[in-house]
């Protein structure tokens, strides 16, 4: 990752990743070649040419361990043919991820008022809230964060857009402007979305990805239905159908299921790539899981032994099922990494109390009740 890629987010913090705090410097302070090879990042990369690793590092080798598959496997996948042999490099990055702020139009219960607007108010309900402001601008100035690294975006790859909610934030439709007016649509562009809206202000996302070559739409669509409104508060299991058919027509765009597992998910997972297939949502293989580490009381290792025997006895339901039709081995392997992962260790103890507590908290804040769906119990 120091060596291809390029994440902007808090505050506008360059970091190594989006999961690692390991900051490069501040796009709204520093210049884009003091970040890429300054001191920071040239001692990261000196460390893992010489095969150390770093604790900072944790969350990818802690899910490797629990039998998960990490970013960091997922990007030598992705580009094998990077062989980084310098410190100081003198390509530029050609995997960008930018978060121009937390603007986002859901209140996720797995989320926060970092990477949430919408969450401001229950945040500072809960005194959890990160700054006095909904609106947390990482990148203050669009046109010299243009001016810095321009060039770089010139020659990119993949950029991935995540939130905040990407397709409600203004300044990633000014970037697909100017990657259209510099001719760049050959790039890959790659989103996390809650895929809740297609028109934004005067801006229409479809024009847009009409114009450039590959296009991936990744949903994130925790469950159906219910419970998937209940987790992510402002979801509308309706439009998000209408949405689906909307995208039909656009050949380039490639679609996917992409659920974040927790405590609130998990037994449901086997119905959400089922329901996905039934309503010809998704193909077999456009299913792409994320594995939640944190806050920990969200974690599926926090489930108590009964929990996860019967979520076992879903799983083992589902695969018997999966081999009957053919669902591609990969997928049914992300289906083994959740059991693998929640089975590594047991957070029980701590975290289940927790876990319920919370809920409760969240519930008599919103007026809903987790219960009420007979999902947990």
């Amino acid at each position: 990752m120091p060596w291809i890629h390029y994440h902007v987010s808090d505050n506008g913090k360059a970091k190594a990743c989006c999961i690692a705090n390991i900051p490069f410097g501040n796009v709204n302070e520093d210049s884009f070649e003091n970040i890429w090879n300054g001191k920071p990042i040239q001692e990261l990369r000196t460390k893992f040419l010489k095969g150390e690793k770093d604790n900072r590092c944790a969350g990818c080798y802690k899910l490797e361990a629990a039998g998960g598959k990490s970013i960091r496997q997922e990007t030598f996948e992705k580009f094998p043919e990077i062989q980084p042999t310098e410190i100081e490099v003198k390509e530029k990055p050609i995997y960008f991820d930018i978060r121009f702020s937390n603007i986002c139009n859901f209140r996720c219960r797995t989320c926060w008022h970092g990477a949430s607007s919408k969450w401001f108010a229950d945040a500072k309900a809960l005194e959890r809230n990160v700054s006095e402001k909904a609106i947390i601008q990482n990148i203050t100035d669009f046109k010299k964060f243009i001016t810095e690294t321009g060039e770089a975006l010139l020659r990119a790859k993949e950029i991935y857009f995540a939130g905040g909610e990407p397709l409600v934030t203004e300044e990633h439709y000014l970037l697909l402007d100017w990657l259209i007016k510099n001719e760049v649509t050959n790039v890959h562009l790659r989103y996390s979305t809650n895929f809740s809206l297609l028109k934004f202000k005067n801006y229409e996302v479809l024009e847009y990805w009409k114009q450039f070559d590959k296009v991936e739409v990744m949903a994130s669509i925790d469950a159906v239905e219910q419970l998937g409104e209940y987790i992510r508060k402002e979801f509308n299991w309706t439009q998000f159908l209408k949405n689906r058919e909307a995208i039909r027509e656009l050949s380039k765009v490639a679609f996917k299921l992409s659920p974040t597992v927790s405590i609130l998910n998990m037994k449901q997972l086997p119905e959400v790539y089922k329901t996905g297939l039934e309503l010809n949502l998704i193909e077999p293989i456009d299913f792409y899981i994320n594995i939640l580490e944190r806050p920990f009381y969200y974690n599926i290792k926090a489930f108590p032994k009964e929990q996860k025997q019967e979520i076992e006895s879903v799983f083992k339901d589902f695969f018997t099922w999966a081999k009957l039709n053919s669902v591609p081995q990969e997928v049914i392997q992300s289906f083994q990494e959740c059991l693998d992962f929640m089975n590594h260790e047991n957070l029980s103890e701590k975290h289940w109390p927790q876990f319920l507590k919370q809920t409760k908290v969240l519930d008599n804040l919103r007026s809903e009740q987790f219960t009420d769906l007979k999902k947990v119990n």
